[in-house]
C-alpha cells in the first residue's frame, strides 16, 4: 500500500497535469489530504510516511476530482486562514486573500495609538462589502475597544460573516448591516473595503476557481471596474468621516492611476500605495 507522502505527491501531479497552475498543485494535493486525515500540519509532517488508512484513497480522490473541476480548494475544505485566523468560506463569499491583509496593516498603521484594550476611545471602523468579515473581525481583533459596522448587500454573505464573527467571540462588537455600500451612520474614523473591482469584460481572462465559484456580486463593477471606489468617494466625504480619518481600499492590478485620478476629482488625498509581493500597487489610503 502506498504512503500519504506517495499518494500526496501522485495527486499534485495529477492536478498540475489537469491544469490546476503548476505552483499550487503540490500545496493543493497536500491540504486536501490533511483535511481527508483530519491532520495539522505538524502531524503531517510526521506521519506522511505512514501508509495511508484504508478509508483515505476514496475519500481523497473524489476531494481531487473536485480540484480538478477547478472548484478552489477554500471551498472544498470549507475554510481559509487569513490574519492568522480561520474563516468559513462559502461560494456566498470571496475567499480571504493574502495581499487583503494590507488593509489590516494600513488601519495599524493609521491608529497606532487606538489599540489598548483598556482605552475608552477607540477606533471606530466601517467594513464596506464585508463578504466572509474576514477584514471586520481582523481589525476587531487588533482594536479591541473599536466599534464595528460591516455592511454588505448580500443577506447570505452577511450570514457567513455573522458566523465567523461568533468562531472569534467577537459577534458582540460587530454590527452587521445589509445595505448596498455605506449604512446611515454617524462620522467614523476609518472606512475600509475590498470592493468590486473587476471590469465585467474581464470575466472570461479569470481563472475558473475565481469565475464559476465566487459571487459575481463582489467580483464584477461595470465596464471599467471604478464603479464603486466612484461611489466610495462620492458617499465617504467629509460627512462620513471625522478630521484625521482614513479611506483604505484594496486595488485592482493595473488600477492605482485611475482610482488616484478618480480620488482628485472628489477631492481625496491619497497619502500611501501599498504593493503587494508581486509588485502591484495594491492597497491604497486616502483622506479627505
Amino acid at each position: 500500500m502506498a504512503t500519504v507522502a506517495a499518494t500526496v505527491a501522485a495527486a499534485g501531479e495529477r492536478l498540475a497535469a489537469g491544469g490546476v497552475p503548476s505552483d499550487e498543485a503540490p500545496g493543493d494535493a497536500e491540504v486536501l489530504a490533511r483535511h481527508v486525515l483530519g491532520w495539522d500540519l505538524t502531524r503531517y509532517v510526521l506521519s506522511r510516511r505512514e501508509e495511508a488508512p484504508p478509508a483515505f484513497a476514496s475519500r481523497y480522490d473524489a476531494l481531487i476530482a473536485r480540484r480538478l473541476a477547478r472548484e478552489p480548494v477554500s471551498q472544498i475544505v470549507g475554510v481559509r486562514e487569513f490574519w492568522g485566523l480561520e474563516f468559513e468560506v462559502t461560494r456566498d463569499v470571496l475567499t480571504p486573500r493574502p495581499e487583503t491583509e494590507l488593509i489590516v496593516e494600513e488601519a495599524i498603521a493609521a491608529f497606532p495609538d487606538r489599540r489598548p484594550p483598556d482605552l475608552v476611545a477607540g477606533v471606530s471602523i466601517v467594513d464596506v462589502g464585508t463578504g466572509s468579515g474576514c477584514l471586520a473581525i481582523a481589525l476587531a481583533t487588533e482594536f479591541p475597544s473599536a466599534e464595528i459596522i460591516a455592511t454588505d448587500i448580500s443577506e447570505a454573505a452577511l450570514a457567513v460573516a455573522q458566523r465567523n464573527a461568533r468562531r472569534h467571540g467577537v459577534n458582540n462588537r460587530i454590527a452587521f448591516v445589509h445595505c448596498d455600500l455605506l449604512p446611515s451612520m454617524p462620522a467614523v474614523d476609518l472606512i475600509v473595503s475590498n470592493p468590486p473591482y473587476i471590469p465585467r469584460c474581464d470575466a472570461a481572462s479569470l481563472a475558473p476557481e475565481v469565475r464559476d465559484f465566487e459571487p459575481d456580486v463582489a467580483l464584477f463593477a461595470d465596464e471599467d471596474g471604478l464603479h464603486f471606489y466612484r461611489r466610495l468617494f462620492e458617499e465617504g466625504g467629509r460627512n462620513q468621516l471625522r478630521p484625521g480619518g482614513r479611506l483604505i481600499v484594496e486595488l485592482g492590478y493595473d488600477q492605482r492611476g485611475r482610482v488616484a485620478d478618480l480620488a482628485a476629482r472628489y477631492r481625496w488625498r491619497v497619502l500611501k500605495v501599498r504593493e503587494d509581493v508581486q509588485g502591484i500597487p495594491r492597497v491604497m489610503v486616502l483622506a479627505c
